[in-house]
């Protein structure tokens, strides 16, 4: 009974440990759903924060037109988090990425617009 028992907890651990943050929305885009849902020059930046919600970031260009930022990470522990007490030194974690980043004219509507995908990993720890 135990042993079940124990089975059963490390699976449970080892099925919690994927990381996810940022904006969940991303996570069913792709370059081209977000390419058919935004058009340059008509997009607006309401219909932009309907679709998408507010943005990770904001800044601004030299001259005053605005950029947004979204961005999802889907991440999952490496195997380096499952040694014990090397765990303790370091951790990993590794997925992917996708930022979408909007450029706005001064009359608010969508001038520029790229959303990318990469791969990423994060590590953290004293050997790190």
């Amino acid at each position: 009974m135990k042993k079940y028992f124990f089975i059963s907890l490390s699976f449970l651990i080892i099925a919690s440990c994927g990381s996810t943050s940022g904006n969940r929305v991303l996570l069913a885009e792709s370059e081209l759903s977000v390419d058919s849902k935004i058009i340059e020059g008509v997009t607006t930046q309401s219909e932009i924060k309907a679709m998408f919600g507010s943005p990770f970031e904001t800044t601004f260009t030299d001259g005053g037109m605005e950029i947004w930022k979204y961005r999802f990470d889907n991440l999952d522990a490496d195997a380096v988090n499952y040694i014990p007490i090397v765990n303790m030194f370091t951790q990993s974690y590794s997925g992917d990425r996708k930022e979408l980043v909007i450029l706005f004219n001064d009359n608010g509507t969508v001038k520029r617009s790229s959303m990318a995908e990469s791969d990423v990993t994060t590590k953290a720890g004293l050997f790190n």
